[in-house]
């Protein structure tokens, strides 16, 4: 049995079939796609399995969706593998929360379809911002802001010169706009708000009271939290990150970079397709090429991955 970092994505990661080969083939794996049907009130199975491209992106249907396919990923490669942490990108921590066992898989598609449907009646937009510096990006949000007159932050801190703006309209749009003058690339999201960002304070109110109610167990391994880019060992501590996450930033730079310098050279990312796992040698561009020879970044995504997986 070998240690690593287990990864789980979050929106956008979703694809057409996600998890029917696995529900097919383990009755347990089944049971939890029709117990996160019966809680989100939603048929995620006819969504993501047939393929329905436009309600296969409405967040109310993916949070729980998603959320499923990584636990039951994660269900079936656990004893193969020995995590010596975990994180997960903004939706994708729910599902760490899970593996690590501070929440149980019922609380879990509790909250994370509660949070779809508050995440869905969200009001601004998104915009990433690609093949521009950090310091540039966070000083042309600023700008774009202020001459605005309206809210804008950097919510997604993913791999050097890939970042994602949050706020209102105008504002995600200015930047757009002050991208492309910066011989930067800009692309509008499909979003049905301003995720990670202080527009979403009144979602947060009001997943607050479940988040609360929840029982958190201390993690069976540290779990590094979207809020600081930080490990959490205790119950407690994850609760206070996540009460916090939809209203901040995601420190994803820092989270791998974190993992790195505690140690971690190898990463399995569990989710329907490779989305995290590209992003790690790029986060971890400051390592000379004898450093970056000893990473190792693997996908785990269906029957056939867990069974080829190697210790």
């Amino acid at each position: 049995m070998t240690s690593c970092a287990l990864l789980f994505p979050g929106q956008g990661s979703q694809e057409a079939g996600m998890g029917r080969e696995l529900a097919e083939a383990r009755p347990e794996a089944m049971t939890l796609w029709k117990r996160a049907e019966a809680i989100s009130g939603l048929p995620l199975r006819e969504i993501y399995w047939e393929g329905d491209a436009a309600a296969m992106s409405d967040t109310r249907a993916l949070q729980p969706a998603l959320t499923v396919v990584n636990i039951n990923l994660w269900r079936e490669l656990a004893g193969k593998v020995r995590p010596c942490a975990a994180a997960g990108h903004s939706l994708g921590e729910f599902s760490a929360l899970a593996a690590a066992e501070v929440l149980d898989p019922e609380t879990v598609l509790q909250i994370v379809s509660l949070r779809g449907r508050l995440m869905a009646d969200g009001t601004g937009s998104m915009a990433a911002i690609l093949k521009m510096k950090q310091e540039d990006v966070e000083a042309l949000a600023r700008e774009a802001a202020v001459e605005a007159d309206a809210l804008l932050i950097v919510a997604n801190y993913n791999p050097p010169a890939q970042f994602v703006v949050s706020g209102h309209r105008d504002a995600v749009a200015l930047a757009c706009q002050k991208a492309k003058e910066h011989r930067g690339r800009a692309i509008e999201l499909k979003v049905s708000g301003a995720f990670h960002s202080p527009m979403m304070e009144k979602a947060s109110r009001e997943l607050e009271p479940l988040l609360r109610k929840a029982v958190w167990r201390k993690p069976q391994f540290p779990v590094y939290c979207n809020l600081h880019g930080r490990a959490v060992t205790d119950g407690e501590s994850a609760k206070e990150s996540l009460l916090k996450q939809m209203t901040s930033s995601v420190l994803w730079i820092e989270t791998v970079r974190n993992q790195y310098a505690d140690g971690v050279r190898r990463w399995v990312e569990v989710g329907p397709k490779a989305v995290l796992g590209k992003m790690v040698p790029a986060c971890l561009n400051h390592l000379d090429e004898a450093a970056r020879q000893e990473l190792r970044v693997e996908l785990v995504n269906s029957l056939e991955s867990v069974e080829n997986f190697s210790a």
